[in-house]
């Protein structure tokens, strides 16, 4: 269970500094965290697919969780997501 807490503390600092990369603050925590996931997500198949490893990873019992992947695949998924959204809500620039 505090293995489960401390990965949503990570990803949401991890997801909270992708979003400030992309340019986007003021989001809540459980958007900082559902960004980090996703952005992890992201992270882990790009790094698969130029095959390249992460220099900084978290390992908490069986998941590891690459920290600077994790940062990349935040800021990419938020700023596609900025990009598709960006001329309907006027308050999101």
């Amino acid at each position: 269970m505090i293995s489960f807490l401390f990965l949503l503390i990570v990803a949401s600092i991890l997801g909270s500094i992708g979003a400030a990369l992309a340019g986007r603050r003021g989001d809540g925590c459980l958007i900082s965290v559902a960004i980090g996931f996703i952005g992890a997500l992201l992270g882990r198949g790009m790094s698969n697919l130029f095959d390249v490893r992460d220099p900084l990873t978290i390992t908490i019992r069986d998941t590891a969780l690459p920290l600077m992947w994790t940062i990349a695949g935040s800021a990419l998924f938020v700023a596609v997501i900025t990009f598709l959204t960006r001329g309907k809500d006027p308050s999101r620039r």
